[in-house]
């Protein structure tokens, strides 16, 4: 096998012949045609394939039931370098390649800071996706390396905007991304902030019905779970809510570093959610808990949009900024006074991150049953802010029971 250049490490060229035996374990005779996808190629826009003979990978660095994910090379860059594993009994080949189609058409089209860059695509030998290499792990991964620990509140609400961030862009542009969870939160090298990536099983937002029980169980919303027994597969109607509700769940794994539903399988959890159980807010702090009750709501109508969701964390990272700044102002009070009467003062506390303004879309219309927080928590007093939250709690309100 070829190894690449000076690199330290080892990687392979991606002929037929190497991807079939160092990734699958295939034949090395041409008995299962293209790889395994069929004679009909898939149809993908020829600005968006890159040459295979240009890629080269290395370890393997991602697992999931329809995929492999490597790391690699692609013109000296690093990649991440995503090979769909061949389809089996579950899919047909044709739900195959429309999957593969439809992945590599939302995630070309994405351009936020907060998603994962789209590099292109091979559709044979085998139906590969080529993006931007996150070294750093996933939100899953890291939060289990830091247990018992805590992250910090301000880098907790900072992840959590970065991925409100890119829900909202996605949003926007009528796309659903049905599988939000930590392992597909994928962390700068500073583990600073989050990119979203894995488009297997986003789709554009319709009117008719769609696929059930998609996504992860213990991250899915109620409305794509049925705790009568039914066909994997069955059609059900349901919106962009859904990542509203897997996104609640985020948070409170963010702000708890726990698993939701510990101790239940992931199906239970998932049967759970459709009880209206939820996690417990216990140690959750009171600032957020009226955001994730309504994230959570059993009623999808009842759930925020993500450009509210982004306005009320603001307001909370805002809030535990000027917090700080009377501290910072006492101690320059008592500081003895220094000879030099041109001594510049402290700088001015930096706001944990910024959060980039969305790209313009179409504007959603706002949920009835959610208030605007954006005002509330830019008040001057958190008094304020929490009367003004006491409505979501009031026995007119629709919403209240699930509150």
């Amino acid at each position: 096998m070829l190894q690449h250049g000076s690199s330290h490490e080892e990687f392979f060229n991606l002929s037929l012949h190497n991807i079939r035996r160092a990734l699958f374990g295939f034949k090395s005779d041409d008995s299962e045609g293209d790889g395994g996808v069929g004679d009909d190629l898939v149809e993908i826009d020829e600005s968006l394939l890159i040459d295979t003979g240009e890629v080269w990978i290395g370890k393997m660095i991602g697992e999931g039931r329809h995929s492999l994910v490597y790391e690699g090379l692609y013109n000296s860059k690093s990649v991440a370098v995503k090979i769909l594993r061949p389809h089996g009994e579950s899919m047909t080949n044709e739900d195959y390649k429309e999957r593969f189609r439809r992945e590599v058409m939302l995630l070309s089209r994405a351009s936020h800071q907060n998603i994962v860059k789209f590099v292109g695509a091979t559709v044979k030998p085998l139906m590969m996706i080529v993006t931007e290499l996150m070294r750093d792990g996933n939100l899953h991964k890291h939060l289990r390396s830091i247990r018992p620990q805590l992250l910090d509140l301000k880098l907790s609400i900072g992840f959590a905007l970065d991925i409100a961030g890119a829900m909202e862009y996605l949003h926007a542009n009528n796309v659903i991304h049905r599988d939000l969870k930590p392992s597909n939160l994928l962390l700068t090298e500073d583990k600073k902030h989050l990119k979203l990536a894995d488009f297997g099983l986003a789709r554009e937002e319709e009117s008719t019905e769609m696929t059930s029980e998609t996504g992860t169980y213990r991250w899915m919303a109620p409305e794509l779970y049925s705790v009568e027994p039914c066909p994997r597969g069955t059609r059900r109607h349901y919106d962009h809510k859904v990542d509203v509700f897997s996104f609640s769940l985020i948070l409170w794994e963010l702000l708890t570093n726990k698993t939701p539903f510990q101790g239940r399988n992931t199906i239970l959890a998932a049967y759970d959610a459709c009880r209206n159980i939820r996690p417990s807010l216990e140690s959750i702090p009171r600032e957020i808990i009226p955001l994730l009750e309504s994230c959570w709501a059993h009623d999808p109508s009842c759930r925020p949009e993500f450009t509210e969701v982004k306005g009320f964390l603001s307001g909370v990272l805002n809030k535990l900024a000027s917090e700080a700044e009377p501290k910072a102002e006492l101690e320059l009070e008592i500081e003895p006074a220094k000879e030099d009467a041109n001594q510049e003062g402290p700088e001015e506390i930096e706001q944990v991150m910024d959060v980039a303004k969305p790209k313009e879309g179409h504007k959603r219309r706002k949920s009835s049953c959610f208030p605007s927080f954006r005002g509330i928590f830019y008040a001057c007093k958190w008094k304020t802010a929490k009367s003004a939250l006491r409505p979501l709690h009031s026995a007119g309100n629709p919403c209240r029971e699930n509150l």
